[in-house]
């Protein structure tokens, strides 16, 4: 795995400081937004092998487990936290819209790191992002309810157009045409770094305004969601798949879960809600996963538990494009 990938949590903190700052730096990026979600969903699909889904015979329980949570106990927390801390309905609609994407592939960056289950990790992602076309418009519909108006099935259309399409244009790549999957391979997970960084940044610099009136609701509220989601699922991981708590099994559903799709969050909420603050939780989400992701990843893998693989790429699986 290249440094530039292991970086990807520092360019995402330093690039949502600048964009705060200098606000024209980035927002120059808003019109190619849902190009560089393609990017990233098609950089994934190539490091896919038809293997990653037959592995779900193998460890059914976890990826069960871990899908489970993923589109329970997110949409969840978003919704509770919404609530608890009073945000305003574009801003708490935001953050359930994100809560109830799929897993995010820089989680498998982050398995790789802390010394978790990559394969894993690999295939709770690819399950949870083939569900994302149904799951996150109903949930999303479900929990925002009356707040606004919700249009599922114009929802599920992108979602399927976004995510699904490009995947699977990926898979295809890489399962028949593999001179060109050997050519994109080396540059999709640099490639989706930038792309997630200039999404998020944008974002952020289009909104610095509203983010700034927000103050700390709008910030702890996106922070204790993903905490939240974190150290639910790590707690719950291990008991319900039937492995040792806090094991390698469990620390990779807590990653999977706690990491969101943002991109996706970011596309859907510019394209279905007519309030562009909307997208702003996608865009602090992309930025707080990341960073509580990894400073998990340090810990764990200072402290690798004793049923722990060794760390291993697995066919290119563990560079995932981050998102």
């Amino acid at each position: 795995m290249s440094a530039f990938v292991r970086a990807f949590p520092l360019f995402i903190t330093v690039g949502a400081a600048l964009a705060l700052l200098y606000p024209p730096g980035f927002t120059w990026f808003l019109p190619y937004i849902n190009p560089g979600l393609g990017v990233i969903m098609l950089g994934m699909g190539v490091t896919l092998t038809v293997g990653d889904f037959r592995r779900v015979a193998t460890l059914r329980a976890p990826v069960l487990v871990g899908v489970a949570l993923q589109y329970t106990l997110m949409p969840l927390l978003g919704f509770a936290m919404g609530r608890v801390f009073g945000l305003p309905t574009p801003f708490a609609v935001g953050l359930i819209l994100v809560a109830c994407c799929p897993g995010g592939t820089a989680s498998n960056v982050v398995a790789y790191l802390a010394k978790a289950d990559v394969a894993l990790s690999v295939t709770m992602t690819a399950v949870s992002t083939l569900l994302a076309a149904v799951m996150t418009p109903l949930l999303s519909s479900l929990l925002i309810g009356d707040a606004v108006e919700v249009d599922a099935l114009a929802m599920l259309q992108t979602t399927a157009g976004v995510v699904l399409a490009p995947v699977l244009a990926g898979l295809v790549i890489r399962t028949y045409l593999p001179r060109v999957s050997a050519a994109i391979l080396p540059v999709a997970p640099a490639a989706a770094v930038v792309a997630i960084v200039l999404i998020v940044s944008a974002i952020l610099g289009q909104n610095r305004g509203a983010l700034l009136d927000a103050g700390p609701a709008l910030v702890l509220a996106v922070f204790c969601t993903h905490a939240a989601g974190f150290g639910a699922a790590l707690l719950l991981g291990g008991v319900l798949s039937r492995q040792p708590m806090f094991g390698t099994v469990a620390r990779t559903i807590s990653i999977e879960v706690g990491m969101q799709n943002s991109g996706l969050g970011s596309v859907l909420s510019r394209a279905h809600f007519a309030n562009p603050l909307t997208a702003v939780p996608s865009a602090l989400s992309a930025v707080f996963h990341c960073v509580i992701g990894s400073a998990l990843a340090a810990w764990w893998a200072r402290a690798a538990a004793p049923d722990a693989p060794p760390p291993s790429t697995p066919d290119g699986s563990a560079t995932a494009a981050p998102e």
